[in-house]
């Protein structure tokens, strides 16, 4: 009894969030038909994420991608009575018919980290991997907003870059560093400490994805929670330690796939809705800028129909935050320099 209301009440959830977001932005207008694809869909995030995009009103076509594996989750996921039509592809023969046509291309591919392992341990492998998969979009959708997962996020966004380049595709609006777990760890952190709804908090996560690349801005959370500086310092940390947090309570059993598809699948819904000019969607994101020295950099961007329609500064910060954001930016720079000579070795 108790599980059938359960299912119910999450049944109609779901319903009213797909009616809301359908509704959000439209008038009397028809939802435009948009294709999402996975590229990594049968993965520990690829799954989750496959999923939550199915749940999601605006898609119209999700398309599956993997070496192996996919039929089988495209199968299970298509069975949900929701909008999108769902098609699995496995292999590399079939990773053209998985992009023609996308508007939007997430990238979960890559291994996850293990205990002990450092961001950069993965470099290698999922550099790789990255590198032909940005130049398969580059090939079949090369107009298509490029949502990236993979990490290291600081290497492989120039990774891409580079590859788009050579391809003569590259367009700065339409790649994004998928940052959106930081912003919403920080969330959640600060709602905690701040006691306060987590709904209603917002805070601007700026620099890099990766330990202390990752910088909260604290003093422009909303609602103000006036906390002390020396939890402001801890809830930093614990945002930049997030990801090891996960690694280390899974005992080396996986890391954070649950809480990436849902920041992943939040970040591409805020890129349908801009492509579909609903206006004044603003997201965290790894994208090129011109905010600091660096080539690279996440803060605010304003989402709409060409992809980025404007980098926002950083806004004014805290002294410990100017210290945080001169303290990250040596790593940071190594790691974009180190996608950007993979790209072209």
């Amino acid at each position: 009894m108790m599980k059938s209301s359960m299912l119910r009440s999450l049944h109609s959830a779901v319903s009213r969030r797909s009616s809301h977001l359908a509704r959000r932005g439209y008038a009397t207008e028809p939802v435009p038909e948009r294709k999402v694809a996975i590229l990594g869909a049968a993965g520990g995030i690829g799954q989750p994420l496959s999923l939550l995009m199915k749940l999601n009103p605006l898609v119209s076509s999700l398309s599956l991608y993997d070496i192996g594996g996919t039929p089988g989750v495209a199968a299970d996921v298509s069975h949900i009575n929701t909008r999108s039509e769902v098609v699995g592809y496995q292999g590399e023969d079939q990773l053209g018919k998985a992009l023609e046509g996308a508007d939007v291309v997430i990238i979960p591919a890559g291994v996850p980290r293990k205990p002990g392992m450092t961001r950069d341990d993965l470099f290698n492998i999922n550099a790789g991997i990255v590198k032909s998969l940005a130049a398969a979009i580059a090939k079949y959708a090369p107009h298509a907003l490029v949502n990236m997962i993979s990490n290291p996020v600081n290497s492989t966004v120039p990774i891409a870059a580079e590859v788009f380049k050579k391809a003569g595709t590259y367009d700065e609006k339409r790649l994004f560093g998928v940052t959106t777990l930081d912003v919403v760890r920080a969330k959640t952190f600060y709602a905690g400490k701040a006691k306060v709804p987590v709904a209603e908090v917002n805070v601007p996560v700026v620099g890099g994805h990766a330990g202390i690349t990752i910088l909260p801005l604290f003093s422009q959370a909303t609602p103000q929670g006036n906390l002390d500086d020396d939890v402001i310092q801890a809830l930093t940390k614990r945002t930049q330690d997030g990801g090891t947090e996960v690694v280390e309570a899974k005992a080396g059993k996986g890391s954070a796939t649950l809480s990436m598809a849902y920041a992943g699948a939040f970040f591409a819904d805020a890129c349908l809705k801009g492509l579909n000019g609903v206006p004044d969607v603003v997201e965290c994101s790894f994208v090129q800028s011109t905010v600091t020295e660096l080539p690279f950099f996440a803060s605010k961007v304003r989402l709409g129909k060409n992809g980025v329609e404007e980098v926002f500064g950083l806004g004014a910060l805290s002294d410990y935050e100017k210290q945080g954001l001169e303290n990250l930016k040596a790593e940071l720079k190594s790691s974009i320099e180190k996608g950007i000579k993979f790209a072209n070795q």
